[in-house]
């Protein structure tokens, strides 16, 4: 999976949270401060299968039915790194989903990643997949050579009834996806990408995925929610006064461009992680932002607070890095997919955080300009304060 640039400007809205006098609310910026000394959950050198086991997504976990954890971290050959705890995790070579690499983009078959897990049980275990229909690599599917010109992507849901030893997609899958279908607008990446870890607030189900737009519809970040996740065609986005839009399957539903799904503010790209911050009540998001001398006065791993997943705090910096979204040349070291994980955690699949945490990143070795598969995934502990 590779970095996500907009295509249009992004933008730009605010909504206010209302309390119950009518008087408009902002939340403060949460402060995350790092705490403690870095450790290698993961290293691609040491411990992978074989090749394709690189730190690729944000890390997404749950305890299963025997309450041991299972943590998705990797590439499209999908493989769970299990144990007891956060601290003994190795990853267990077992193929649990994978694309088969179909050239007919109706069959939503070549490249996933898993992207989002949720059970309440720990046996039956929902999931959202990164789907990239990559059609530069199938031959008379793309009028462009390469591959971000021909990336098209969708987000896909999945399902696993034995805690997570093998996923399969569902009957009917899309779950988000461009109103139109692939060989449409080439020459640029289009579609949903990257969504966020799987959040509850007891009857409704949300998620944040990123999109990069197509006309009417800005590039940016859109807010989910679902009250059935065994139901894929239930989820819907948000348009700035409830959840209304469908963005179904183009290549078997009839779908015209429609109102466009509001766009959050502060968000420039995907969200690495939800998590709400039980000593608050409040929401923390976690991301990555490329320097823009406006919002974003250095490139780094940034977060944001809200009260009800609409409207966010203006942003906080946690770590000054380089991330996929900045320029490689001479960096040597990039840090992105930043995910927090409280391993004290009350819930299932992790959604709460306590006063600390831990903030997992990916980094990625650089060469010259150009990103290698020598990855590790490393966590940090932080300290966090919301007002």
């Amino acid at each position: 999976m590779r970095a996500i640039l907009s295509h249009s400007a992004i933008t730009v809205a605010t909504l206010l949270f209302l309390t119950g006098t009518g008087t408009a609310q902002v939340p403060a910026p949460p402060v995350i401060m790092i705490d403690g000394p870095e450790t290698i959950v993961f290293d691609s050198k040491k411990d992978a299968c074989d090749g394709h086991d690189v730190p690729d997504v944000p890390p997404r976990l749950y305890r299963d039915a025997e309450g041991r954890i299972r943590l998705f971290a990797l590439h499209y050959e999908n493989r769970a790194l299990r144990g007891d705890s956060l601290d003994k995790l190795k990853l267990d070579c077992r193929v649990v989903f994978r694309g088969a690499g179909k050239s007919d983009p109706a069959a939503y078959d070549d490249k996933s990643w898993i992207a989002a897990t949720w059970t309440r049980d720990g046996k039956t275990v929902f999931g959202l997949v990164h789907h990239e229909y990559q059609a530069n690599s199938h031959p008379g599917r793309c009028s462009k050579p390469d591959y971000m010109s021909c990336w098209y992507n969708t987000i896909l849901a999945i399902r696993s009834d034995n805690s997570g030893d093998s996923f399969a997609k569902t009957p009917k899958p899309v779950v988000a996806s461009a109103p139109f279908p692939q060989e449409v607008d080439q020459g640029r990446h289009r579609g949903f990408f990257n969504p966020t870890n799987i959040v509850t607030d007891g009857v409704w189900h949300y998620m944040i995925a990123a999109t990069t737009g197509w006309i009417g519809q800005p590039s940016g970040a859109c807010l989910f929610r679902t009250d059935n996740l065994a139901d894929s065609t239930a989820w819907r986005a948000y348009d700035g006064t409830g959840f209304t839009i469908r963005y179904g399957d183009p290549t078997r539903e009839k779908t015209v461009p429609g109102p466009a799904c509001l766009t959050l503010t502060p968000f420039p790209a995907p969200v690495g992680s939800l998590t709400r911050h039980t000593p608050s009540g409040q929401w923390i998001a976690v991301y990555q932002a490329q320097k823009d001398d406006r919002r974003f006065p250095v490139s780094g791993i940034y977060a944001a607070a809200s009260k009800d997943l609409k409207s966010w705090s203006a942003p906080r910096l946690i770590l000054p890095t380089r991330t996929l979204y900045d320029d490689p040349c001479g960096a040597g070291v990039l840090n992105s997919y930043p995910t927090l994980i409280d391993p004290q955690a009350t819930t299932r699949n992790f959604e709460d955080t306590g006063e600390t945490a831990d903030l997992y990143l990916s980094r990625l070795r650089v060469e010259g300009c150009k990103h290698t598969s020598d990855r590790t995934l490393v966590k940090v502990r932080v300290r966090i304060a919301v007002r």
